[in-house]
């Protein structure tokens, strides 16, 4: 494979900053949870069972040749992307020995400066070749000095961790993710954390029997095309809002959200009786590798759309905003907790196929859930050559059935958050500006308590 040469001015020699180390391609077998979401391709092959990223440059856009080749450099590092499924009953991840990089890494190019939207609309939603599990498109032509690279993949292939390490290894400065992990030294014995494994399946597998209720239809007709739009603030912001009163900056944004959503339900008219969010919690052990598959727990979690903003004689309701955040708050509490996280990675690593596959199903069922929410820490900084990234946007799952997924990313200075909707869906437009509003309310909120 040529590596490209650094005289093109927007793609880097290869060479130069080659992390120290190859990675074998082992033949890794599937998870459970791998299994799981190829078991729901096949149940509804109609479905894009798809998540990935964008990642926002500033600078000149690379030629498609020169950034093949550094991809295809860089896969090196990635062994799973060259990888695929095989095997009967026992499926194993192994080398692709058909693998081409070209049919992976494609390009869109704008129509001028008013195509951009329009390009970008075809990177999310263009197919992926035959056979592949993941694709990189290249967005660019709406300007000079500015484009984007577009990354998606079939769920069964990675989760967000495994993503995020992705980007990190093609993008950013190879830093490890801040993904918290069990401790290994302070960790309960093995009764307690089979006790505590077993009580946390009970409790979420009889959350996902207990009928939501969810609206079986929606109040638009989907037209199968998804579209991206996108908020930030600073990730700081977040954080002062939630230390103080014992939350993260994670709690801080489901509370945003909660009160986001309230406020389209009432410009959209879409009815929100109930919003019940699946969270994806990474479960990988310390020393496990983050580019093999799946090893994400989803736990269902209600959202307080219904909690007022109004007082009964109209005017605004200040400390609405602030009880949305200690409701999220008192729900994650637990999960934050070393011993629940520890059952979490416990019963991902040991819970068999079957049951996994019945409680992904359940779990991802719009009768349970509506929303698919995601967060993920990428990189303190990112570059392609001498281009820079500028911004970032996580591209969740978006389930049949769900509303909208949304994705929050932790980039540099800024947490910025994406939604992903089918284009029908009524003033999608409105989520990103709302959810800023939302943070901005807690700011204030919380600085007058």
């Amino acid at each position: 494979m040529p590596v490209p040469d650094q005289s093109t001015g927007s793609v880097p020699s290869a060479r130069a900053d080659l992390p120290g180390r190859s990675v074998p391609s082992p033949r890794h077998p599937t998870h459970s949870v791998d299994r799981a979401f190829l078991n729901l391709e096949r149940r509804r092959p109609d479905v894009r069972w798809d998540a990935g990223g964008v990642a926002y440059l500033s600078g000149p856009a690379p030629a498609l040749a020169d950034l093949r080749a550094y991809v295809g450099f860089r896969l090196g590092q990635l062994p799973l992307l060259t990888s695929r499924v095989e095997g009967g009953r026992r499926l194993r991840w192994q080398p692709d020995a058909d693998f081409a990089v070209d049919r992976h890494v494609q390009e869109v190019v704008a129509d001028g400066p008013d195509g951009w939207d329009a390009a970008l609309q075809t990177a999310l939603n263009a197919p992926f070749a035959p056979g592949a599990y993941w694709g990189v498109w290249l967005v660019h032509g709406h300007t000079p000095d500015a484009y984007a690279v577009c990354y998606r993949f079939r769920h069964a292939c990675q989760d967000g961790s495994a993503a995020a390490m992705t980007f990190r290894t093609m993008l950013g400065a190879g830093e490890p993710s801040a993904r918290p992990v069990p401790g290994g030294s302070r960790v309960a014995g093995v009764p307690r954390r089979v006790g505590a494994a077993v009580g946390l399946a009970t409790k979420f597998l009889a959350g996902t029997l207990v009928g939501r209720r969810h609206r079986s239809g929606t109040a638009f007709v989907p037209s199968g095309e998804q579209r991206l739009w996108r908020g930030r603030v600073p990730v700081d912001t977040l954080r002062r809002i939630g230390t103080p009163r014992g939350g993260s900056a994670h709690d801080v944004h489901l509370a945003a959200l909660a009160g986001a959503f309230s406020a389209w339900s009432d410009r959209s008219g879409v009815p929100l009786p109930r919003v019940t969010a699946v969270l994806p919690v990474d479960a990988r052990r310390t020393e496990e590798d983050q580019t093999w598959g799946n090893r994400c727990f989803a736990l269902p979690l209600e959202l307080p759309v219904r909690t007022g903003s109004r007082r009964p004689d109209g005017s605004e309701d200040g400390e609405a905003s602030l009880r949305r955040l200690d409701h999220v708050m008192t729900t994650t509490r637990k999960l934050r907790g070393e011993a629940w996280r520890q059952a979490i990675q416990d019963l991902v690593r040991f819970m068999p196929g079957r049951p996994t596959d019945w409680y992904m199903r359940r779990v991802l069922s719009p009768r349970v859930t509506n929303v698919m929410a995601t967060s993920m820490p990428l990189a303190d900084k990112g570059s392609l050559g001498e281009t820079q990234v500028t911004g970032t946007a996580l591209l969740p799952l978006l389930v049949p059935g769900h509303l909208f997924g949304v994705g929050l990313s932790f980039f540099g200075d800024w947490a910025e958050v994406s939604f992903v909707a089918d284009r029908a869906l009524p003033m999608g437009e409105l989520l990103p500006e709302l959810w800023e509003q939302a943070v901005g309310q807690l700011e204030e909120s919380s600085a007058s308590v």
